[in-house]
């Protein structure tokens, strides 16, 4: 029976991630960087297309797990009739190439273990050759190959093209095993000492969660938001990816199934607040450095996305031998919507290079100029209609949130002006283009009748992206419009409290068949607005109920089923995760300016 997407946890190097099971199995991870090949993509097929499971004999899933304090080393116990035991899973911090460590110890009694690995290199595709070497097992196919080793050495055999180990544990001992890969043309690398790793694995993560500023009442799930973004951060380049996985379905048996292991620009601003607002400057100084590298060049030739280092080329491709989770067909590797214009990433990086700025993270001398560049192009295409936020694949509309991202560039060029002097640009011409903006969005994606901002001019329909109005300054908080849209997505694109990104009902304007679950940035964003509106107790309702979706160790996939009560869509996913953290820093701001009375604060 396939595991619900709620049922993995994460481990992870800062260059790759896997998903280990209640089961005690990993049914994915790609090799050696997140957008490689998986060599475990059982997830989206079968266990014949790669998986690593190890537990008690007979025993199908774990009695609990949690990760070790502020770490993402996950602990999982299985109690038995015969006694308990406990596996550790980590991915240590790579020096040279990646291990998997898994390590078994004994609490009390003792207890039977069986190991079984099957390595399919190529998204499941490729059965490598296996031999031993020096006493480990050696798994070899074209450019790849991985080495397995236990500690002390394990009964091992193979069968049916999988590696197989048996062994008992008792209190107090342990067994661990270690899985590296590395290019099939390079020399077996320097061998790891699993317990060593732990130690500074597990203090690595330690010395990184106490950098944490939030005090706040939701610490613990401000904490784990952040190591999961950390963990979704490509260590080389500071690039973060939406998520470390594709294709898991924004419907069970759907056809809505994307790759989100590239970065996003539209993640941008919100990825720099939530980093900033917790103190870690050094991640945001990398991924603001990220997206300055990335989005170097014409201005005409701005993506959405882009891969781990910036690479641009990310062609869609069907992987017709998966399955797909709970059959959910097609599986797809890259990402067709890289081709897609989205006017609203204009605004985006330039309010994210306004943020770092305002953030102290240091001057780019090429940043300036950059903006211009965006703004001089953005100044002749921003009347034109683009795919929107949510890269529709039906036609192109004139969506508000892309039209009041516009505004929102050349609002932040106005006010860097107004601040600083040194810099050079006319600002009278960009206050002329935020005034148009402002003019026409209000015109022509108003419904007066309705009281509410709709999803694209002269339509009816609404869309969740509409509740960052207030948030990006474009009205204030009070303004009536903002508080009908508010009022209007929820009542129209909710469900069980939760807000769909817009309708999917009838004809979508996304082109594809079928629905998909309540998605919940979407659904933090409402609690914002909310709060902003005056509903704070609404809001910490509303968010409260999110946190509650969570899975056992605090992760949140990218959608959620309100019938089926399940995850849905690509895990963890970041956008999640940084709603997450935003919202509680909002929610604690604003308490504490309500507990303190003027006059107060300096006492």
């Amino acid at each position: 029976m396939t595991p619900r997407i709620e049922d993995y946890a994460l481990i992870g190097d800062l260059q790759t991630a896997a998903l280990v099971g209640k089961n005690g199995s990993v049914d994915w991870l790609c090799l050696p960087r997140f957008d490689s090949g998986a060599c475990f993509a059982a997830l989206l097929g079968d266990e014949d297309n790669g998986h690593w499971r190890i537990a008690p004999k007979g025993v199908d899933n774990c009695t609990r797990r949690a990760y070790a304090g502020e770490s993402l080393v996950l602990e999982t116990f299985w109690e038995t009739r015969t006694g308990t035991v406990k596996v550790i899973d980590f991915m240590p911090q790579r020096d040279k190439v990646p291990d998997v460590m898994r390590i078994i110890e004994g609490v009390s009694g003792t207890v039977d273990m069986t190991s079984v690995i099957r390595l399919r290199f190529d998204f499941g595709s490729v059965v490598p050759w296996m031999r031993r070497s020096q006493g480990h097992r050696v798994a070899v196919a074209g450019p790849d190959s991985a080495w397995l080793r236990s500690e002390p050495p394990v009964k091992t055999w193979g069968q049916q093209f999988s590696t197989c180990s048996s062994f008992s544990v008792s209190a107090g001992e342990q067994v661990a095993f270690v899985l590296t890969w590395h290019p099939s043309h390079s020399p077996r690398p320097d061998l790891v000492d699993p317990y060593e790793a732990l130690k500074s694995t597990l203090s690595d993560w330690a010395e990184w969660s106490a950098r944490c500023k939030y005090r706040g009442p939701y610490r613990e799930a401000v904490v784990r938001s952040l190591i999961t973004l950390k963990a979704l951060t490509f260590g080389p380049t500071g690039g973060i990816v939406a998520a470390p996985t594709t294709s898991l379905p924004e419907e069970v048996g759907g056809v809505r199934n994307w790759d989100y292991r590239f970065c996003w620009l539209r993640d941008s601003t919100l990825t720099l607040g939530a980093l900033i607002s917790a103190g870690y400057l050094e991640e945001a100084g990398a991924w603001r450095d990220w997206l300055l590298r990335a989005v170097a060049g014409d201005p005409a030739d701005l993506q959405i996305m882009y891969g781990l280092a910036g690479e641009r080329r990310l062609p869609e491709v069907e992987l017709t031998w998966l399955r797909g989770y709970e059959n959910s067909a097609p599986v797809r590797i890259g990402n067709a919507a890289v081709r897609q214009r989205q006017l609203d990433v204009y605004g985006e990086v330039i309010d994210s290079l306004r943020l770092a700025h305002e953030a102290g993270l240091g001057e780019k001398p090429h940043a300036w100029n950059l903006q211009l560049s965006l703004l001089g192009f953005l100044e002749s295409t921003w009347r034109e209609p683009d795919e929107g936020l949510w890269e529709i694949r039906g036609q192109r509309r004139h969506f508000v949130h892309s039209k009041v991202m516009a505004w929102v560039a050349a609002d932040r060029a106005v006010r860097s002006l107004e601040e600083n002097p040194s810099l050079t640009g006319d600002a009278d011409r960009w206050r002329a283009m935020r005034d148009a903006v402002h003019r026409e969005v209000c015109e022509k994606g108003y419904d007066p009748v309705r009281n509410t901002f709709t999803q694209s001019y002269g339509s009816r329909d609404l869309d969740a992206a509409t509740l960052l109005i207030a948030h990006t300054g474009f009205l204030p908080p009070d303004d009536p419009r903002f508080v009908g849209t508010v009022n209007a997505v929820r009542d129209e694109l909710g469900s069980d409290g939760l807000v769909s990104r817009y309708s999917t009902d009838g004809a979508s304007i996304d082109g594809l068949p079928g629905g998909e679950g309540a998605f919940l940035a979407c659904s933090f964003w409402l609690a914002d607005a909310l709060r902003m509106t005056g509903r704070a107790e609404e809001a910490t309702e509303l968010f409260e109920r999110l946190l509650a979706l969570r899975n056992d160790v605090g992760l949140l996939a990218e959608e959620y089923d309100t019938v089926a009560m399940r995850q849905l869509g690509n895990f963890p996913q970041a956008f999640s995760h940084i709603g997450l953290v935003g919202t509680a820093v909002a929610l604690a701001e604003a308490e504490c300016r309500e507990s303190t009375a003027p006059g107060e604060a300096a006492g």
